[in-house]
């Protein structure tokens, strides 16, 4: 019998289970991952940024959870010897009609109390000398890491205080009896007294096998990505987005420096017809079908019909691809990038057409549900686990 079971093996489900375990040394802890390795889909699949916390609505969870969580993931790599670094990014307006958007980011930069400032055209090239720009804010706190590696270190605190981690168990049925949870999976049938749901891309079928009725939907977003050849990466110094589209739910092509020198480029977001599905041939009939039935996400594609053609038509293309990248880089050209490996966005959408913006957290009396833990979840994983752990009850009151 274990005190607490972990559905979920990414960046989420072991932060958690890394805090549960510090925090409570003799439980007994399981997590469950249903891949033949950890972290494999939207941690593995990962931009690498530590985000700062800039795009975020001041007092929300994620703005909260961006700031704190990139400190806190910046002491955990330096106290583990991870790769990382602080390199900055800029945020840059190519537009005179981008510029008043610029300034609402700048605004609510300083709202979150983050060190960003707003420069000219000058200060952009100083910082990155091909950006083409008219204005930009210059965020010092965004920075780069593997998340994978974190992750894995996250398993290993959570091995070394006891805890037990089991791959290639897929949940299939939960069932809570008294003060009891049972929890079949590929590798077996385990017993516990209380269950973290972290499935990430499956997280609303877990809540519904647990019994659990929510108002959303998972809706799987892929982002494809090109990156520029390696004797082009000069192009890029670290990190150069766009002003975002305040009325769509993702951040626009932009280029990441990754830890390991490459330069990423994107992603643009399509609907993707599995929910792990990473190619545009890539088809599950059962996660295709859920999307098509759902009104909401009908309400939703007509209310962003022109954005997701645009990004229907860029993923396509890349020649219309690279026209966007080239307005942050105009000397980028067609042949200068290559395909490289897209991932997929668990995002959360309601029964009336909203998408929900921030992180979402259900508790019941013997579960608890991270419902929507989108970007920046990596970057905050380590207070969002840590806040999680708070709201559970220790393992004498289960």
């Amino acid at each position: 019998m274990y005190d607490y079971a972990i559905v979920g093996g990414g960046i989420v489900g072991l932060s958690t289970g890394m805090a549960l375990a510090q925090r409570y040394p003799q439980a007994k802890l399981l997590i469950l991952e249903k891949e033949s390795s950890l972290a494999f889909h939207q941690t593995g699949h990962n931009s690498g940024v530590i985000h700062s916390g800039i795009y975020y609505k001041p007092g929300s969870l994620k703005a909260k959870f961006a700031k704190e969580g990139s400190r806190r993931m910046v002491e955990f790599c330096e106290t583990h010897g991870i790769q990382h670094e602080i390199c900055g990014k800029v945020i840059v307006a190519t537009q005179k009609e981008e510029l008043p958007l610029l300034d609402n980011l700048y605004q609510r930069g300083l709202a979150n109390q983050l060190d960003v400032r707003k420069i000219d055209a000058r200060e952009l090239k100083e910082i990155e000398p091909y950006a083409n720009g008219l204005q930009a804010i210059h965020v010092k706190a965004a920075g780069i890491v593997n998340y994978k590696q974190v992750a894995e270190t996250f398993a290993a605190i959570i091995r070394e205080q006891g805890g037990d981690i089991r791959l290639n168990s897929a949940v299939h049925r939960i069932t809570e009896k008294g003060r009891e949870i049972s929890i079949e999976s590929e590798s077996g049938t385990y017993h516990a007294r209380y269950l973290i749901n972290c499935g990430g891309l499956h997280c609303d079928r877990i809540a519904r096998l647990a019994g659990l009725r929510t108002d959303m939907k998972i809706v799987p977003f892929r982002g494809e990505y090109y990156e520029l050849r390696p004797e082009k990466n000069y192009l890029v110094n670290n990190l150069i987005y766009p002003v975002p589209n305040p009325n769509f739910p993702f951040l626009g092509v932009h280029f990441t420096r990754m830890i390991d020198g490459h330069v990423h480029a994107g992603p643009n977001a399509v609907l993707s017809m599995k929910r792990e599905g990473y190619k545009k041939t890539d088809f599950n009939l059962k996660d295709f079908a859920e999307v098509l039935a759902y009104p909401a996400f009908w309400k939703i594609a007509r209310q962003n019909i022109g954005e997701g053609w645009k990004e229907i038509v860029r993923s396509f293309s890349k020649k219309v691809f690279v026209r966007n990248l080239q307005r942050l880089i105009p000397e980028v050209t067609e042949s200068d990038v290559v395909p490289s490996q897209s991932g997929v966005r668990a995002q959360a959408l309601t029964r009336d057409g909203s998408l929900i913006d921030d992180f979402m957290i259900v508790t019941q009396t013997r579960s608890t549900h991270i419902l929507n833990a989108p970007s920046p979840a990596a970057t905050a994983s380590i207070s969002i686990g840590e806040s999680i752990a708070e709201q559970i009850p220790e393992p004498s009151l289960l």
